[in-house]
């Protein structure tokens, strides 16, 4: 035994060597004023995922175009698109380059509590989100401002990166021990739950706090925040709703916003000011 595991440090030091060849620690974002600040280790290229993207989101609306569930009400789609073209200027004081991101926003037909912003500035609203919780600008502004910060920061890219790591390390790991198809299965959740999800409820926790700041910058109550959550929660029946599962505890979140609306107060006041 001793020597297999002499081969599998062996081998997976070699992994490491290799993949340190094409690896990038980076700060993908300047602080602001919430003070987000956290180097990132990428495998996989902004552009490859950026690519990915645009054809994944084309996709999408292409099949909610098919359906007929693509920007029906066009009330709607001005509303969302207004909030989107105050927000996206914004994002320059997080990244320079995001305000030369081609931006698409598009409304979905849907029942869903969902929303979501691709690399790249490819963002989808989903109908039921705006209408099941009558949310108000400020609160649109909260959502957005949230999934405009996870492609701001590259979380999908870290994402990726971080399962291309430990799937290949898991998988020569299994193959030197010979577990077979069910040991690596069983391997792979014990990667997805050790490096996957306390890392995801850090990319929320970032979010969160950006994304009040982009509102506020905005001239958006970013205080809505708080009220959007408590919203959210009593949709659920207490529990958060599918896409927000991995986020932190309620009581957690609504502090660390609390906090951080607090903190970027003065920009919604500035902003308010010049409107």
């Amino acid at each position: 035994m001793n020597i297999v595991r002499r081969r599998i440090v062996t081998t997976l030091v070699a992994l490491s060597a290799g993949l340190g060849a094409g690896c990038q620690s980076i700060q993908t974002t300047q602080a602001g004023a919430v003070g987000v600040s956290r180097e990132q280790t990428m495998l996989v290229s902004s552009q490859e995922i950026e690519a990915a993207s645009a054809k994944q989101y084309q996709q999408v609306i292409a099949e909610a175009a098919a359906k007929r569930a693509l920007n029906r009400d066009p009330g709607q789609v001005r509303r969302v698109r207004a909030i989107a073209a105050r927000l996206t200027p914004q994002t320059g004081v997080f990244r320079a380059d995001a305000l030369r991101w081609n931006w698409e926003v598009n409304v979905i037909e849907s029942n869903e509590l969902n929303a979501w912003c691709m690399a790249g500035g490819k963002i989808a609203f989903y109908s039921g989100l705006i209408e099941r919780l009558n949310l108000s600008d400020d609160e649109i502004a909260a959502v957005m401002g949230h999934e405009i910060a996870h492609a701001l920061r590259e979380h999908a890219r870290e994402r990726v990166s971080r399962s291309m790591a430990t799937g290949l390390g898991v998988s020569i790991a299994g193959a030197l021990l010979g577990v077979g198809q069910v040991g690596n299965d069983l391997m792979g959740q014990v990667a997805k739950v050790t490096f996957e999800l306390p890392n995801s409820r850090l990319h929320e926790t970032e979010a969160d706090r950006i994304g009040v700041e982009l509102a506020a910058r905005a001239g958006y109550d970013p205080r809505a925040a708080v009220g959007l959550w408590q919203k959210m929660e009593q949709v659920g029946g207490g529990q958060p709703p599918q896409w927000l599962s991995t986020h932190p505890s309620h009581d957690t979140r609504q502090q660390d916003l609390a906090r951080y609306a607090a903190k970027v107060m003065p920009l919604y006041l500035a902003a308010r000011a010049r409107r």
